[in-house]
């Protein structure tokens, strides 16, 4: 028998608009198909996780980024970084930050970021795909994001150094995939979903904590620099 097909998610609530409730009752919850729920994720270690194991006992908020040399999607990892454990625990809440790369990547990302809530990667991005994650960058304008500090021309000539600097050709991850942010579970069910359209189109992270119950983080602390 065929698995279902991915049930389009109509909840997108792009970078300028304001936040709005998790939807409550079953006439808004929209299912996540099983296929999809089965497919493996890797930890640090390469073990292989089905997706939906990370929110089936509870609501997971889960960030897939563009890639791991993106200096865009460093900064907001940063900031992620930045959210007390207690604060999670006391809300019965999950974050789980997704990529793309080789899974040999996470542990020099997470040391440089200092993040240390859970991670994993989507390298053949079968999950991004099937969640309708955009490639290519949409002309849209999506504000001033709250968390990036460093300006393109810096930011970019760290990114370029990084990969240079790397193993050859390893872009970790594919340069044009754009990331987006769900609320998950428990169970396979989608209470949020938004998709990037281009590279400063992620969701302010205390909008999405505010959307799950989990206290609003301060930010402005503890800033964070590229120098180059």
């Amino acid at each position: 028998m065929a698995a279902p097909a991915l049930v389009p998610v109509t909840r997108q609530i792009s970078g300028r608009t304001a936040s709005a409730p998790v939807p409550s009752g079953p006439e808004s919850v929209q299912p996540l198909a099983a296929a999809v729920a089965e497919l493996p994720v890797l930890d640090a270690s390469g073990r292989r996780v089905p997706f939906g194991a990370l929110f089936r006992e509870r609501r997971a908020v889960v960030i897939f980024v563009r890639h791991f040399l993106c200096y865009i999607c460093k900064e907001y990892v940063e900031d992620l970084a930045k959210i007390p454990k207690s604060f999670l625990q006391e809300a019965n809440v999950t974050l789980v930050v997704i990529g793309q790369s080789s899974y040999h990547h996470i542990e020099p990302f997470c040391q440089l970021t200092g993040y240390s809530h859970e991670i994993y990667v989507d390298p053949e991005r079968e999950i991004y795909k099937r969640l309708g994650m955009k490639r290519g960058e949409e002309i849209a304008s999506s504000g001033q994001s709250p968390h990036i500090k460093s300006n393109i021309l810096s930011g970019s000539i760290w990114s370029l150094w990084r990969a240079v600097t790397g193993p050859l050709f390893d872009f970790q991850g594919d340069p044009v995939q754009q990331g987006g942010t769900l609320i998950l579970g428990p169970g396979d069910n989608i209470h949020f979903i938004h998709r990037d359209r281009n590279r400063l189109d992620h969701k302010p992270i205390n909008s999405v904590l505010q959307l799950v119950g989990v206290q609003h983080v301060d930010f402005t602390s503890q800033p964070s620099i590229i120098h180059v």
